[in-house]
């Protein structure tokens, strides 16, 4: 796993950008601790980080091929490339079949010359995450790949001459070219807790959207798309699909497991994360070993645990229970209210972020989880995708979700309290205009929806909101693991995004999904065999949130400190009533999940904006310009 970014124009010589270019792949270090390298041409500079997990010895970037392209003194072609190509031993068979030759043992140089084999149709072969630039010398062309799920990310800004591109938003930033600013339509994602395929709250970037290439020549830029779930009749019976499940996972998490380093698994004891190390546990000890899984758990918090609908029983148990089962090596990463407040800690989650988007106290318990793992494994799987693949969601069954004219996780936020507008003066919410963004957003997502001729209504209901999920839902997620994973430089690897399982599983039926009568009883069913009853038993548990008053009243501080304090750039626009209430309400107990995740997104998008110096034009009726400051 590593850190790219670089840059194209057509109108200035980039050799003479080296200082630029230095300064971009820098911002990536933390990606990439192993090793950073350039290249540079007239029109070209590529740049890279290096998380070195297969062929550790050689594999350095950018890499260049060997062959030269028409003016003799440069190579074909040259590559800096992020992620995991779990089928590039396959592809490189291929390759050699086709008279290639090879210096390394990584994925790296299978991708590069893959791209020599077949061009930009090479990445319908590819199995795997990634984000990935070639620069092409005889085209005079930079080719832009991201993933089919979006596991890996990359973003970029079109220049009058060219682009501007990189793993995160701090490394185009670091270009002189690009200043910080947002309008109001690209804040309200942040606020209404959503992202739009493609948009960025920086003005003038763009995210590659998943499944998606983007070529730059100097005709300018042509983004494709490449990969799009498609909707077909599935014909395979309760017993075919059960088995083809199990067969797909059998083959996907050891490929996923292939790396020259250490590599763990994250277990919490639900049902995914179990699964997987489950399977994990099985290829390792093939090979004579155990392996070492983690949990996070905080202080008090096992021994003083409430449940409530979102979390009806504590992880612990359930993680031992497994772990004791399948015989891996268990650790269980405890942290206090002091480590998630510490304001270095969540100074170092924002710059993770670089974006005004937050999950609230599981943001900075992630981040220290992997800050822990990283000290035993540069690399870890994890369950993350299967709610989304096997319809694990309250809002697949809630009526009231299935029924909602919305994104149905917001239909269900706003039902237990999650407003967005609840803590900004009326005027501000008016003026931005949330209520139709986010209609709008809907209505755009519901036709991306692929459609198949005589399906039952029900079943078409289903089908979208699948779609949804995998399209707007899963984004988030894969974003917040891979932010807070290479912010400290671990790798973390999703067996359930496997494009193969996510295909088939798009078009199964709810009712084969939910065979057993219960969430995810379709995988429930497939791994009955490898997991404690207890487990396949246990009802859906989200990841574990802090529960200490202690910890809220500390966040109220926040709020008044970063967004209501003379200097706060968001002191013009939130209602000091509301405020006042929701502080009054600390008084009386722990605030709501949503209470807390309102209150933390207020307090993130301040301390962004102030972070990260951003003019914010909101275009409205009453419009006003935002100056972060330090």
């Amino acid at each position: 796993m590593c850190g790219i970014t670089g840059w194209v124009d057509f109108s200035r010589d980039l050799t003479a950008e080296a200082t630029t270019l230095d300064a971009m792949v820098r911002t990536l270090v933390r990606r990439g601790p192993d090793a950073g390298g350039t290249w540079l041409d007239t029109h070209a500079a590529l740049g890279h980080r290096r998380l070195a997990v297969i062929d550790l010895e050689r594999g350095a970037q950018p890499m260049a091929t060997p062959e030269r392209g028409p003016r003799g003194d440069l190579p074909r072609a040259v590559i800096s490339y992020g992620g995991e190509i779990y089928n590039y031993r396959e592809l490189r068979g291929d390759l050699a079949l086709h008279g290639h030759r090879f210096s390394t043992a990584g994925d790296t140089e299978v991708a590069l010359r893959a791209y020599l084999q077949w061009g930009a149709d090479f990445v319908h072969r590819l199995n795997g995450m990634y984000s990935l630039a070639i620069w092409d010398t005889a085209r005079e062309e930079l080719l832009l790949v991201r993933d089919r799920l979006g596991v890996k990310p990359l973003y970029y800004h079109p220049t009058p001459q060219g682009v501007l591109f990189g793993s995160e938003p701090k490394a185009i930033l670091a270009n002189p070219l690009v200043r910080p600013g947002a309008c109001a339509e690209e804040l309200c994602d942040a606020l209404l807790f959503l992202r739009t395929p493609g948009r960025v709250p920086f003005r003038g970037m763009r995210e590659l959207k998943p499944g998606h290439l983007l070529r730059v020549g100097r005709d300018g830029l042509r983004e494709e798309r490449y990969w799009a779930l498609e909707a077909r009749p599935h014909t395979d019976d309760l017993a075919t699909t059960t088995a083809t499940v199990r067969e797909l996972l059998e083959d996907i998490v050891p490929r996923q497991m292939v790396a020259d380093v250490p590599l763990v698994a994250l277990l919490s004891g639900g049902l995914d994360s179990s699964t997987v190390t489950a399977l994990a546990q099985r290829v390792r000890a093939a090979d004579g070993g155990r392996l070492a899984t983690f949990a996070v758990d905080f202080t008090g918090h096992s021994e003083n645990f409430r449940g409530d609908p979102i979390r009806p029983t504590p992880d612990g148990p359930y993680a031992r229970a497994v772990a004791a089962h399948v015989g891996s090596d268990h650790h269980t990463i405890t942290l206090d209210r002091a480590r998630l407040l510490d304001p270095a800690v969540r100074g170092d989650v924002l710059a993770a972020w670089d974006l005004p988007f937050n999950f609230a106290d599981l943001d900075v318990s992630l981040h220290q989880l992997f800050a822990a793992v990283r000290e035993h494994a540069p690399v870890a799987l994890s369950g993350e995708g299967a709610d989304e693949v096997f319809g694990g969601y309250l809002w697949f069954s809630d009526p009231g979700a299935r029924a909602a004219e919305t994104f149905p996780w917001l239909r269900l936020g706003a039902h237990r309290g999650l407003d967005p507008r609840a803590l900004f003066r009326p005027w501000f919410v008016e003026g931005i205009d949330l209520a139709t963004y986010q209609a709008d957003l809907y209505r755009s997502a519901l036709a991306e929806v692929p459609r198949l001729d005589g399906e039952d209504p029900e079943e078409r209901r289903t089908r979208e909101l699948g779609h949804l999920t995998l399209t707007r839902w899963l984004p988030i997620l894969l974003d917040k693991k891979d932010r807070m994973g290479m912010a400290n430089g671990l790798e973390g690897r999703v067996p359930f995004c496997d494009h193969r399982l996510v295909e088939y599983l798009f078009n199964v039926p709810w009712a084969i999904k939910s065979c057993t009568g219960q969430e995810k009883g379709l995988l429930r069913e497939a791994v009955a065999d490898l997991l404690p009853p207890a487990v396949l038993r246990r009802t859906k548990a989200a990841y574990p949130s802090i529960q200490d008053p202690a910890y809220d009243r500390a966040l109220i501080g926040s709020l008044t400190t970063a967004a209501l304090g003379d200097d706060a750039p968001l002191a013009a626009y939130l209602d000091p009533g509301a405020v006042h209430r929701l502080t009054e309400r600390t008084r009386t107990g722990s605030l709501s999940e949503f209470e807390r995740i309102l209150l933390e997104s207020t307090v993130r998008l301040g301390d962004w904006l102030r972070a990260y110096r951003v003019d914010v034009d909101l275009d409205t009726d009453h419009r006003r310009t935002l100056q972060g400051v330090n």
